[in-house]
């Protein structure tokens, strides 16, 4: 009766265990997740024009591709648990397949200048978490 107890308990240990990592996955993931859907979303809307003043459109839109790569780059860099190259590889393959949805959505068009903006995006995001970290551990050591 003894070895029987023991055993649902550590059974019920394990299923909780099992729980909390599906929650940790889903609170790293799921945010990497809703973000992609809001790029394809908006990649998915027809052209339009920021401005009639083709400089300040052009300008308004790469500033544009740019955050919303910075921005998913620290998602993954978070969701990947700190793996560098991981989280850039992912953007960049992101914003490819982007690009490609992209060439079929009536009125827009794949741009491979649009990907250098995008890795630009997640350049400037890795620089400043590592900034960040730098600072944090100088910090520490005081």
């Amino acid at each position: 009766m003894v070895r029987i107890r023991k055993s649902r308990r550590e059974g019920n240990n394990l299923n909780k265990k099992k729980n909390n990592n599906q929650r940790d996955i889903l609170k790293k993931w799921l945010p990497v997740f809703l973000w992609l859907a809001v790029i394809f979303s908006l990649s998915s809307i027809r052209q339009v024009k920021v401005s009639e003043f083709f400089l300040w459109d052009f300008v308004l839109k790469k500033i544009a591709h740019v955050g919303e790569y910075a921005i998913l780059y620290a998602l993954l860099f978070r969701a990947t648990n700190g793996k560098w190259a991981h989280s850039y590889i992912l953007t960049l393959a992101y914003a490819l397949t982007d690009e490609f949805h992209q060439h079929f959505v009536p009125g827009r068009s794949a741009n491979p200048l649009d990907l250098g903006f995008d890795s630009s995006g997640a350049n400037i995001s890795a620089y400043l978490i590592w900034k960040l970290k730098h600072v944090l551990q100088a910090k520490q050591k005081k």
